[in-house]
């Protein structure tokens, strides 16, 4: 038996079981830790997206950071052992400061091909979603809490020999914290699925951001439309929630593919009115090509490899081999959207996968007309 240390974290009163803050209160290879950033300007054509995790049950702490300029794309990564559990946000040329709790937050990237120094800002109160659930026959496979937040940035970015000034009065974007069960690092061997597959997966995530009030959307359904998430709130400035009820949405995407053109939710304020909320996307980043999402070949969340690593990578997203990657997995999309009389920015993030009865996507190989 190998004697656990107490650890800088078991210093704090936040303790929730009788275990040191060395452990985690499951034995579940894939738990997980993470913070997630995305960034732009709505004018411009340049998007970040950036991450960092720590993977307690693989001995793994990581991070990425990806910006997408035109029909370009940088990725860097970094990856280390995972030591003492304390309050250190940091692996390789990559840090997190918590300046002000779901407030203020401020992200550094340090690598020759992308840096940035950027200080997050939240416009409105951080929101709790509903907790995510997939099961795999009775196991979960996903199993986590998650909070969200919508913002603006300051500071600077640099990536390949481009300079940006991120202006707070136009760099907007949301992020989220999320901690539980998730796939990551290497990957399981599959078993019974290899045999039967899976029928698909089918995902919505939209936070936005209006001048008086921010809508966060989440909706994951099963093949046959059955809905396994479903959670919409409308949050003001003075911190007030609706809950806006059951969204019915109404899909167009581009002929030949799967990437959404727009969706129109219709919802219903607590007052039993209707709240129409229409979204159309803008140029986005694949998940899995460079930011360790799903099927990423280059790199994945959790996966050992080796102390003090990082890798850059350069996408051409026309490179019909990156084309090909892209429809299986979550695209981040920016969003635009309305919501009455409002106009306002966010996250348009989509997956279509196999089949999804409501959309009329009969298996993995259905496109639209």
């Amino acid at each position: 038996m190998t004697a656990i240390m107490p650890v800088p974290l078991d210093e704090y009163p936040v303790h929730q079981t009788p275990l040191s803050l060395a452990r985690v209160a499951t034995s579940d290879r894939n738990f997980y830790d993470r913070y997630y950033f995305n960034a732009f300007d709505p004018a411009g054509d340049t998007m970040l997206i950036t991450g960092f995790g720590v993977y307690p049950n693989l001995g793994v702490v990581d991070a990425f950071a990806t910006v997408r300029h035109g029909d370009r794309q940088r990725s860097v990564r970094f990856s280390d052992a995972l030591t003492a559990r304390d309050l250190t946000t940091a692996v390789g040329g990559y840090r997190i400061e918590v300046i002000e709790p779901l407030q203020r937050l401020r992200v550094v990237c340090e690598h020759d091909d992308l840096a940035f120094d950027l200080t997050w800002t939240g416009a409105h109160p951080a929101v709790q979603e509903q907790p995510h659930l997939i099961l795999s026959g009775t196991r979960p496979i996903i199993e986590a809490s998650r909070f969200a937040q919508l913002g603006s940035w300051s500071g600077t970015l640099a990536v390949d020999g481009r300079d940006y000034t991120v202006d707070p009065a136009t760099w907007t974007g949301s992020r989220d914290r999320s901690w539980g069960i998730r796939p990551s690092g290497e990957p399981e061997p599959p078993g019974r699925a290899a045999a039967e597959g899976a029928g698909g997966f089918w995902w919505l995530y939209a936070p936005l951001r209006f001048d008086d009030f921010a809508i966060v959307v989440i909706v994951q359904e099963e093949p046959d439309g059955t809905r396994t998430l479903n959670n919409a709130v409308r949050i003001w400035h003075d911190g007030r929630k609706e809950q806006l009820g059951w969204p019915r949405m109404h899909w167009t995407y581009e002929s030949g593919t799967r990437h959404p053109k727009s969706v129109r939710l219709d919802m219903t304020t607590p007052d039993g009115k209707p709240l129409e909320v229409e979204i159309e996307s803008r140029p986005g980043i694949a998940l899995h090509v460079g930011c360790g999402y799903g099927p990423d070949p280059d790199w994945t969340h959790g996966r050992w490899m080796g102390r003090d690593w990082s890798l850059s990578s350069d996408y051409d997203l026309t490179d019909p081999a990156i084309v090909g990657r892209t429809p299986y997995g979550v695209i981040d999309h920016i969003g635009y959207a309305r919501c009455g009389d409002a106009e306002g920015w966010g996250l348009f993030e989509h997956a279509s996968m196999g089949r999804h009865d409501p959309t009329g996507f009969a298996d993995w190989s259905s496109v639209a007309p």
